[in-house]
């Protein structure tokens, strides 16, 4: 059986209308009311019809002559209208499937079970729990179902059927229940209540207030003194980690490692003067390594190659070829242009010239043959002039005419 009411159709199509949210939301779909339960907590349209009749008019006569308004499948059909959103297609296929329930819920449980949302979704269905509960049983939420998390985070898996029921804390507070406050936070105010808790210095792990001098323990990286905290020079002690060749550079809490001058093997600041020592291809001079010129500082050439000379570079060099000259395949050769056929300078419009002197001789032999009083070549002569006339005749002939006689 189909529910339908005054507008006609199925119940999918009747309960379109306002969504109402309750106090558990509304659920997006009956495979998991995880993100938000599919029913509202309650409807408001339980409330707009508490006190209508059948056609508004006589409810003393209506209840006498037609049933009672109150229970009947005529005000369910109004309520059910409210439920769902036109375009919430699972809160519409949830009732849908759910219609015997809904039935026996309207006609027999309302009494004793008011809350529609928790005695479908929650105890018939088991889609999910109520709102501070947790998992398969729907377990109390740490901090108990009416404040989880004291307020201070949520519940993990808060009103579905999974989760672990643990407290994630929001941040600057922690503790088991989210009741107390995170490393860097102080109490600012505190109520039987509720707490809230503000941001230490930066540099304090715990401390009594905002000020850096309210420190009672340092993050890491700091050192507590007076109340205060100090910057750890990890650079100066041993508490720096980085590769041979890199140098410490200390920031506030911690320590970047870079890397050294091309020039130096090992250093102990950024720049060529700050090396250990020479990387090959430089030579020291005072406190700076600097690059050796092997082009200059060689006694016998360092590029043999015939053509070739050398270039410095940054601790190293290499062979060029010289001035004028390419390197093909591996050798270094005069860098002039490949000698040219007979036709590489032959411009197209040339082409078409040579083209048509071609097609010239071809009606020439066409004429000899045509002379001799033969009809197929003479009918052939004959297409072939009317063809070369018109293209003579063309602008384009023209242009590439006057091209060709001037030798452009």
């Amino acid at each position: 059986r189909e529910w339908r009411g005054s507008r006609g159709g199925t119940a999918a199509g009747l309960w379109g209308g306002e969504r109402v949210a309750g106090r558990g939301g509304v659920i997006g779909g009956s495979h998991a009311c995880a993100a938000a339960p599919p029913l509202p907590r309650r409807t408001q349209g339980l409330e707009r019809t508490e006190h209508e009749g059948f056609g508004g008019g006589n409810t003393a006569w209506e209840e006498e002559k037609l049933a009672k308004y109150q229970h009947s499948e005529t005000r369910l059909l109004e309520v059910l209208e409210g439920v769902c959103a036109p375009s919430d297609f699972a809160c519409h296929q949830l009732l849908e499937r759910s219609e015997e329930h809904v039935e026996q819920w309207w006609f027999h449980e309302r009494q004793q079970h008011p809350d529609f949302f928790q005695w479908l979704c929650v105890d018939r269905l088991a889609l999910c729990c109520l709102p501070g509960t947790y998992g398969p049983d729907c377990q109390p939420c740490a901090g108990g179902p009416q404040q989880p998390c004291s307020g201070n985070g949520r519940c993990d898996g808060d009103g579905t059927r999974r989760g672990t029921g643990l407290c994630v804390c929001s941040p600057g507070y922690g503790g088991p229940f989210c009741a107390e406050c995170g490393d860097g936070y102080y109490e600012a105010s505190r109520n039987k209540s509720h707490l809230v808790c503000a941001e230490c210095y930066r540099a304090c792990g715990r401390c009594t207030g905002p000020e850096d001098s309210s420190c009672l323990r340092c993050k890491r990286g700091w050192v507590l003194h007076e109340h205060r905290c100090i910057d750890i020079d990890e650079c100066g002690t041993e508490m720096a980690h980085c590769r041979a060749n890199q140098f410490c550079v200390n920031t506030e809490g911690s320590y970047e490692c870079r890397d050294c001058s091309t020039a130096c093997i090992g250093c102990m600041g950024a720049g060529p003067a700050r090396c250990k020592k020479c990387n090959k291809g430089y030579w020291r001079d005072g406190a700076k390594c600097l690059d050796v010129d092997e082009c200059a500082s060689a006694e016998e050439p360092v590029c043999t190659g015939a053509q070739e000379v050398c270039e410095n570079t940054e601790g190293s060099y290499r062979c060029v070829c010289a001035r004028g000259h390419v390197r093909r395949d591996g050798h270094c050769v005069e860098d002039k242009p490949p000698e040219k056929g007979f036709f590489d300078d032959v411009t197209e419009d040339e082409v078409v010239v040579l083209q048509q002197m071609f097609f010239g001789v071809m009606i020439c032999a066409l004429a000899t043959l045509a002379a001799k009083g033969d009809m197929v070549f003479t009918a052939i002569f004959i297409g072939a002039v009317a063809a070369m006339a018109g293209y003579w005749l063309s602008d384009r002939s023209d242009r590439v005419l006057d091209g060709f006689m001037k030798g452009r």
